[in-house]
């Protein structure tokens, strides 16, 4: 039996797992560590704080097994982030991670050297704060001392590669949010790459997702307690790592996640994309391929505000059960009829990129009255989220994707009632895998591929990826969820002026 290695960068911890071949979980570790806001809008990590997550993730997920029979290691990472190197390898500064939003003016000089259009053909997005390139010229304006020292710059997941391998590489699937690469040809662009004055050599090499970008070195191999020679695969940016962790390699497949913010994802055998860039279209991890991306800002976050504020009762019946409040939220919800009583909610709590791209929507309940209950309320969050996920499907199908079949995952999927939701909302099964390790059995399935365990992703997930339960659509609640999906639409335009009217005051 041959083992392999998934190690997922996340904002909040780093998970590492061990998997045999046939995909079944040998060993777990999380290590979690600590998020920097030096200024309000600003997010920041220590690179060295993801090594040192890794390596005592490798060391305890490894601790009792055959070392020896460790076939591969693959990285699964949060996009965005930037980290820069000296010439020695050295970290220069805090990595600026993918929520950080301080490049406004950045963007702007973006747009204007490469020009929009242009931009749009090449990357397949506009200019956005959460991408590398912006926060590349931020540090190259206000911190130009740092900039001159830098040799090499990665992404978070590379950051791990290159100390487990001493190889400055990155994958295709990551490199897509950097903004720095062709989209279509897979490789870094020389028209946006010298418009912006950013040196190719300080790029690492591109890599397809399962593909070997370099082996365990002995250093490296004598700090994680594995033998020398293991071999590194590309890895893939979390989104597309996670589509492999749940079998969505193939066209009409999707997934929606469900965490702090929500992603609508649908795989696709040939490049589509928004002209307007509401939706990401990046290359996938499945070499040669594509995937549509849809990304809302307040999903399980806009439950966790509404529990925060207003589930005091809710949690002391959880204490007293001994039970997640989130259960407790759910029996509440589940009371309340379809439509929440003709309640609706915009999840715009942080502003909105997918479809608005707008840093200055806010939330609001529409349609309060005197006979609405907490219950109705709660549902009312619920079903808003849903609807804002429905409107990346609605663009999706607008850009040429059709969508068949549904995952769902992250901590929403763990709800009967919210999967139920999106199955009615958007008409269509929806399912969950019968491992939720995501991220991090996506790369380990990526470097199956590569250690030559599986010939393919596709027959890798074929062997390693297991349905779990399933909630079909009911024709009765999706025709109601319909008509109010419709009003819901209408809203963000009215409100649109109203929302800036407020963030100017």
């Amino acid at each position: 039996m041959k083992y392999v290695i998934g190690i997922d960068i996340g904002t909040s911890g780093t998970k590492t797992v061990l998997f045999d071949e046939a995909g079944g979980k040998v060993a777990s570790k999380t290590v979690e560590y600590p998020l920097y806001q030096p200024h309000e809008g600003w997010a920041e990590q220590d690179p060295g704080d993801w090594w040192r997550a890794a390596v005592e993730g490798i060391r305890a997920v490894t601790a009792d097994a055959d070392r020896e029979s460790i076939a591969g290691i693959g990285l699964s990472g949060q996009m965005h982030g930037l980290v820069m190197l000296g010439g020695d390898g050295e970290v220069l500064r805090r990595s600026i991670i993918w929520c950080d939003q301080r490049t406004n003016e950045q963007c702007r000089e973006i747009e204007e050297l490469v020009g929009h259009g242009r931009l749009m053909e090449i990357t397949k997005s506009p200019a956005l704060t959460g991408f590398t390139a912006s926060k590349i010229l931020w540090v190259r304006e206000h911190e130009p001392e740092i900039y001159e020292k830098c040799k090499t710059i990665l992404l978070p997941k590379d950051y791990i590669r290159f100390m487990l391998t001493g190889e400055r590489a990155t994958d295709v699937s990551d490199a897509s949010g950097m903004q720095l690469l062709d989209i279509a040809r897979r490789t870094w662009s020389a028209e946006v790459t010298d418009a912006l004055g950013v040196e190719r050599g300080m790029l690492g090499t591109v890599y397809e997702s399962p593909e070997v970008t370099g082996v365990l070195s002995a250093s490296a191999a004598e700090v994680v307690g594995l033998r020398a020679g293991i071999p590194v695969v590309g890895g893939a940016g979390d989104n597309a790592a996670a589509a492999v962790g749940c079998g969505v390699v193939s066209g009409g497949r999707a997934f929606t996640t469900i965490g702090t913010s929500g992603v609508v994802f649908a795989h696709s055998p040939e490049l589509s994309c928004d002209p307007e860039g509401r939706i990401h279209s990046f290359c996938a991890a499945v070499p040669g391929e594509w995937h549509v991306m849809g990304v809302i800002q307040s999903a399980g976050l806009s439950l966790r505000w509404f529990r925060d504020n207003f589930c005091a009762a809710e949690q002391a019946e959880a204490d007293r059960r001994g039970v997640d409040v989130y259960k407790v939220m759910d029996e509440l919800a589940a009371k309340s009829p379809v439509g929440s009583g003709k309640l609706l909610f915009l999840p715009y709590l942080m502003g909105e990129r997918t479809p608005h791209l707008d840093p200055f929507a806010r939330g609001a309940f529409i349609g309060l009255s005197s006979t609405h209950t907490r219950g109705d309320m709660l549902r009312a969050v619920m079903e808003g989220v849903t609807f804002a996920l429905r409107d990346s499907l609605e663009l999706f199908s607008a850009a040429g994707v059709t969508v068949g079949d549904m995952m769902a995952c992250g901590g929403g999927a763990s709800s009967r009632l919210w999967r139920q939701m999106l199955a009615d909302v958007f008409g269509c099964p929806v399912r969950t895998a019968a491992s939720n390790e995501g991220g991090a059995l996506g790369a380990a399935i990526l470097a199956a591929v590569g250690a030559g365990i599986y010939k393919n992703v596709g027959e890798a997930c074929g062997a390693v990826i297991g349905d779990g339960t399933v909630c079909e659509p009911d024709a009765e609640r999706s025709g109601r969820y319909g008509e109010l999906y419709r009003v819901y639409t209408r809203l963000y335009g009215r409100l649109k002026d109203e929302f800036g009217a407020l963030a100017a005051m």
